[in-house]
């Protein structure tokens, strides 16, 4: 079955028939941190069926936003990444997922997976364009990176360099911390300028709806059970 397109003169259409179909923006989401080999990228889209999962990289590849790369020996193995063109996606979706939040309640954040930790980061922050810091994020065993320049934050798996603020938390905790601040957000761990955590805070987007709703989780305690179930 061959791929769904408008077939409209819109650039608005000719963007949907590259990315519109269900999983095409996740797999975007994915790759805008770093590479990732088949397997990689199934377990962190979620549910997609192989062979859908399959169909959407080879449409992506064929658009030309998304590339598969042979690893160097002694590695045997494949990887996909971003193009440069797939790279432009990266602002639009950020966006999008800004918008999305309208969509949310606070409590959807509860059980958030840390794979999705530094994208929303991404999303709930909106830097200055004078700002210029590294922040670091440890979630549950894995590292991310963030690096804030002119007004756009780039994201990656692991860690580099010596950032500004390590933040280590579970993802909910990080989150919490960010959008209400620090205090009364059980096991986070602050690590650098302790005064950017400050910062960050002030560069927050976000709802007012969403920021009472989590306000109203943290005092009334969910906060502290979702905590506690995450380092369970």
């Amino acid at each position: 079955m061959g791929r769904r397109e408008y077939g409209q003169d819109c650039s608005l259409a000719s963007a949907l028939d590259a990315v519109g179909e269900r999983w095409s923006l996740l797999v975007v989401r994915e790759l805008s941190l770093g590479p990732l080999r088949f397997s990689e990228l199934a377990r962190l889209v979620g549910s997609a069926p192989t062979d859908v999962l399959t169909k959407r990289l080879r449409d992506l590849e064929a658009d030309g936003v998304v590339a598969r790369r042979e690893l160097k020996a002694p590695v045997s193995a494949s990887v996909y990444e971003l193009t440069e063109l797939g790279r432009g996606l990266e602002r639009p979706m950020i966006e999008l997922a800004r918008w999305g939040m309208e969509l949310q309640r606070a409590e959807d954040v509860i059980g958030l997976s840390h794979s999705y930790l530094a994208n929303a980061m991404r999303v709930i922050l909106r830097p200055p364009a004078g700002a210029s810091f590294d922040l670091g994020l440890r979630s549950e065993g894995q590292s991310y990176a963030l690096r804030a320049r002119e007004g756009w934050i780039q994201a990656s798996r692991g860690s580099t360099g010596d950032p500004d603020l390590t933040l280590s938390g579970s993802p909910v905790e990080i989150l919490a911390a960010i959008v209400l601040g620090p205090a009364g957000v059980p096991g986070l761990e602050v690590e650098g300028d302790a005064g950017l955590l400050d910062d960050l805070h002030g560069m927050v987007v976000l709802p007012q709806r969403l920021r009472e709703e989590a306000q109203m989780l943290v005092e009334s305690g969910a906060l502290l059970v979702a905590a506690a179930e995450s380092a369970a």
